[in-house]
């Protein structure tokens, strides 16, 4: 890939991670939101922060899988703006929804099971975002890709935040947690090695 074209999929990238923001922004401008416009809030940046989380995660397995490394340049705006979704979830929750009463959020989170794993794994994702500069790579060394092997239990803790909120119908969080679950097991030494093998004999 040209180094144009490239770019062209980066800035393709923030567009797409950037969509849901400005949609949600339109629709809460145009009053179109629902008749509880927290609730809807809170659930798109969720949404969209689990999305865009195994979008990151993604990059790797594919690129093992049919060898196409400009995505691997994607792992990091994606995380990011995980991140960024991740955190305006949790501060909808704390701000618009509980009036930043401290009291009473803690008093929510001892009893709910689901918002301890939403907790979870936006804390799991915070020392990720503060360490994905190339500043950090540096001073971390190996160290850096072994904590950013915590992504994948942020993932898979997002899943289980899903399904105890979904309660009933957990079939959409259990196709999120199944795909997490794969690219996970393709990023696994023997099946890496074994996926390398067989593109380089197709190629032969």
């Amino acid at each position: 890939m040209t180094k144009s074209r490239a770019r062209l999929l980066q800035i393709l990238t923030h567009l797409a991670a950037l969509t849901p923001l400005a949609v949600l922004a339109w629709d809460y401008a145009q009053g179109q939101l629902s008749a509880d416009p927290i609730r809807e809030v809170t659930l798109r940046t969720g949404r969209a922060a689990l999305v865009l989380l195994m979008l990151s995660l993604a990059c790797t397995p594919i690129h093992i899988v049919f060898g196409f490394k400009p995505l691997l340049r994607l792992r990091r705006p994606l995380g990011l703006y995980a991140f960024l979704y991740a955190g305006l979830h949790g501060l909808m929750f704390i701000g618009p929804d509980y009036g930043f009463d401290l009291g009473l959020i803690l008093e929510e989170v001892v009893q709910k099971r689901f918002l301890q794993a939403g907790i979870a794994a936006f804390l799991l994702l915070l020392p990720l975002a503060i360490t994905s500069t190339k500043g950090w790579m540096r001073r971390l060394g190996k160290n850096w890709k072994r904590l950013h092997r915590l992504a994948y239990v942020a993932a898979l803790i997002a899943v289980v935040h899903f399904v105890w909120l979904a309660k009933g119908d957990v079939r959409r969080p259990l196709v999120y947690g199944a795909v997490v679950v794969v690219l996970l097991v393709v990023r696994l030494p023997p099946v890496r090695r074994a996926i390398r093998r067989s593109r380089a004999d197709r190629s032969r």
